[in-house]
């Protein structure tokens, strides 16, 4: 029987894999243009690098810290304070959020339409990098929904994000009913 701590742990997965993706996208893409040929007609083949591709890259990094955080606290259930309450959880997947969202949207003014250009490696790349920030991103959201009813409808808001409650086994029994 699924659990919604289950269910969160699933989503947690597929964050960690969407953002291993990313880094393999973005590190690509990094890699690329600071090793530009000399005859490339990128930038007249100068070196240079997307500073979004470096906030995407940063937000792949983190995004996987937390889903790794995030799964082994609702695994183990640990309880120690705020950090692994719901309240910190909902904290973390906000600055996540926008992170995210910041990054999926700038990718798709810069290169949102890449069509034409199908038929070359690195526009290719860039339209898998666009498409797995949108995939992350979203992932990131419903799991801030899903936190966020969670502790929403049960008042949870300082109780331990593993959501599994025994009052007498827990440190935070300072629920009300």
């Amino acid at each position: 029987m699924l659990t919604i701590s289950g269910i969160r742990v699933g989503f947690y997965v597929v964050l960690f894999l969407f953002s291993l993706v990313l880094l393999g996208l973005t590190a690509d893409r990094l890699h690329y243009t600071l090793h530009l040929p000399a005859f490339d007609p990128l930038n007249d083949g100068r070196d240079f690098y997307d500073p979004i591709v470096a906030e995407l890259l940063v937000s792949s990094i983190l995004a996987m810290l937390w889903s790794c955080y995030s799964i082994h606290n609702i695994h183990r259930g640990y309880e120690y304070g705020l950090a692994t309450s719901f309240a910190g959880e909902i904290l973390g997947l906000f600055i996540l959020f926008v992170m995210w969202l910041v990054g999926a949207a700038i990718a798709t003014s810069f290169w949102g339409a890449l069509e034409w250009c199908r038929d070359f490696w690195q526009c290719r790349i860039l339209t898998a990098l666009v498409a797995f920030a949108w995939m992350g991103w979203a992932i990131v959201f419903v799991l801030l929904v899903m936190s966020a009813m969670f502790a929403i409808a049960n008042r949870a808001w300082r109780d331990p994000m593993h959501g599994r409650y025994d009052n007498r086994a827990s440190m935070f029994s300072n629920r009300r009913y």
